[in-house]
């Protein structure tokens, strides 16, 4: 039977480390669980993000299947927690000799299991290929270089990451253009997203707030080089509250960037009748605070591509973008930390003459269904057995 001789396939091991890999991955395990005839996936979760409850409202609303694998890793520097991911997972891969190790995007998590896989011979497979800052400051630009380096399929979300690739000697036929899996989970989530009001309401916040003729802006902030240093998150808050005077702002506060706003006295700057600090928001309410937004502020690359899905003007508050399809075709303008630069932007927004974007190419829903398609196919050629 079909069933049984796909039951003693190797399996496929899907890793997720931190808030956005669930997002790419759901959809992904759902192709691949939609086959009745393919190597079987078991999901490895390596426990990188450590705010375990926001972890389990992120499996329940993209409706992922409860780990198969739990790494419980937790939080600690890149080098130990690079060092206890890969210590941990090496046990994984020689337990159920897997046919590929699947990873996507670019945290610590990705870039230890793809090492343990491949000093063990193991196929690897890289989601979100190919996207570069240009910036090695940031740590997840190594981790991009380096998994790409070393990946056997890599696909990628934009034409420009193809570029890129074969830029850095990867040869064209390891490289598929698939599209953005993130659009694949924005579009089937959409319709199931709360509105800002209620998310605030059921936050505390008193509804009346996001009642401006301008509308309301969202607000996220989690970059080590935006949040950790005294001088730069100082700046960023006092732009924001100036900000705040033009349009209300819902500030999804990440939980290292609450703990440095106390730690360096922050708090107290914020008014609360203008700026609501929420804490962090699961997959579909921050769908649905973002849908309705006016703009958003972020130094989120996830984001970055969202805004562009959803048609909202976001200003990037970075120095560099690694995704330039979001600027050049999309919503999004880098405007990094600069007082006058974020607020000219703002205030062009308010003026009606923010960026609307278009649609990037193959940002249609359907990347997971190309990924699972060219995964079996090329699973396939490599087992040297005929194509399904």
């Amino acid at each position: 039977m079909a069933s049984s001789s796909a039951d003693r396939l190797p399996p496929i091991l899907c890793v997720v480390g931190a808030r956005p890999n669930f997002m790419k991955m759901a959809p992904i395990l759902a192709a691949l669980s939609g086959r009745r005839e393919g190597n079987p996936a078991l999901l490895v979760h390596t426990g990188q993000h450590y705010d375990q409850d926001m972890s389990d409202r992120l499996f329940s609303d993209l409706g992922l299947p409860r780990p198969d694998i739990n790494l419980e890793v937790g939080s600690a520097s890149h080098a130990v927690q690079t060092a206890e991911v890969m210590r941990r997972f090496e046990p994984i891969i020689d337990a159920h000799a897997p046919a590929c190790v699947v990873v996507v995007g670019d945290v610590n998590s990705t870039l230890a299991c793809i090492l343990v896989a491949a000093k063990k011979q193991v196929p690897v497979v890289h989601v979100e290929a190919g996207l570069r800052s240009r910036d090695r400051s940031m740590p997840e630009e190594i981790n991009r270089v380096l998994t790409d380096q070393i990946a056997d399929r890599l696909y990628t979300t934009e034409r420009s990451a193809n570029a890129n690739l074969e830029r850095e000697g990867i040869a064209a036929d390891r490289i598929c253009f698939v599209g953005n899996v993130m659009i694949d989970s924005l579009r089937g989530n959409l319709a199931k997203a709360a509105s800002a009001i209620q998310i605030a309401m059921a936050n505390g916040v008193d509804g009346a707030l996001l009642d401006h003729p301008r509308g309301y802006g969202v607000v996220t902030l989690h970059r080590p080089s935006n949040v950790d240093d005294r001088h730069s998150l100082t700046r960023i808050v006092a732009t924001l509250s100036e900000v705040s005077t033009r349009l209300p702002l819902v500030f999804a506060v990440h939980p290292r960037t609450r703990a440095n706003l106390e730690r360096f006295d922050l708090l107290q700057s914020i008014d609360p009748r203008r700026m609501a600090l929420l804490p962090p928001q699961g997959y579909l309410d921050m769908l649905g605070l973002m849908a309705g937004a006016t703009l958003v502020l972020t130094d989120s690359g996830g984001l970055q591509e969202e805004t562009t899905a959803l048609g909202i003007p976001c200003l990037t508050l970075r120095a560099n973008t690694e995704r330039p399809i979001t600027v050049e075709e999309g919503t999004n303008s880098v405007v990094g930390t600069d007082h006058e630069k974020i607020m000219v932007a703002v205030d062009e927004i308010l003026e009606g003459r923010g960026k609307r974007g278009r649609t990037p190419e193959l940002w249609d829903g359907k990347a997971a269904i190309r990924i699972a398609d060219d995964l079996m196919q090329w699973l396939s050629k490599r087992a040297g057995s005929p194509q399904a």
